[in-house]
């Protein structure tokens, strides 16, 4: 059976140095027990923010997220970090990424992390799909999908002559039109905010 592709867009109105998105965090549960990927309420999982960080091997939760969502350890790891490494817990939990994208089965060390995140997702999440950031007109986008179905190659739609290849921007989206990301909502309930 083939896996099907999930994704998502995060998009700014202005050029951000910090990507984050809004993530579900449960307890870890097995796919399979589910006919249908669940909503983040099926399995009592709550709201965080997370930034995403292509320099973090691995993600991380705060302490909050472990007492929000109840979590056990199951081992301890030894990290490496910015003040040098430190023996920390790890955990097992699911991450609902946005637009329905999930995680389901995922280890995770408890750290801290600056700012407003509660999350930090690192090159464990990363890594299983395509990841990509733009910043045209000014405007930060970064999308993610799993999992990965193409290589992504500047350097050749740059060559001369490869101007073809480029794809055209799409048509503007209306206000009250259907989202382009695929969540069903419109436009403005959703990456037109």
């Amino acid at each position: 059976m083939q896996t099907p592709v999930q994704a998502f867009t995060t998009t700014y109105n202005a050029r951000v140095n910090v990507l984050k998105s809004k993530v579900h965090i449960s307890k870890a549960f097995n796919r399979s027990s589910f006919p249908i990927p669940p909503n983040p309420q099926d399995v009592a999982a709550i709201e965080f923010i997370a930034i995403w960080d292509t320099g973090a091997t691995n993600s991380v939760i705060t302490q909050k997220v472990i007492d929000g969502c109840g979590l056990k350890p199951i081992g301890m790891v030894n990290v490496h970090h910015a003040n040098g490494e430190s023996l920390t817990t790890v955990y097992f939990v699911s991450i609902f990424l946005p637009n329905k994208v999930i995680i389901p089965q995922l280890r995770v060390s408890r750290g801290i992390i600056a700012g407003d995140a509660e999350v930090l997702i690192g090159m464990d999440i990363i890594g299983q799909g395509d990841f990509a950031v733009t910043n045209k007109d000014g405007k930060t986008a970064f999308s993610f999908r799993t999992p990965s179905i193409e290589c992504i190659d500047f350097v050749k739609q740059a060559q001369p002559g490869a101007a073809q290849q480029i794809p055209k921007p799409p048509p503007k989206v209306g206000r009250n039109d259907p989202c382009p990301c695929g969540s069903g909502k419109k436009y403005k309930k959703c990456c037109g905010k």
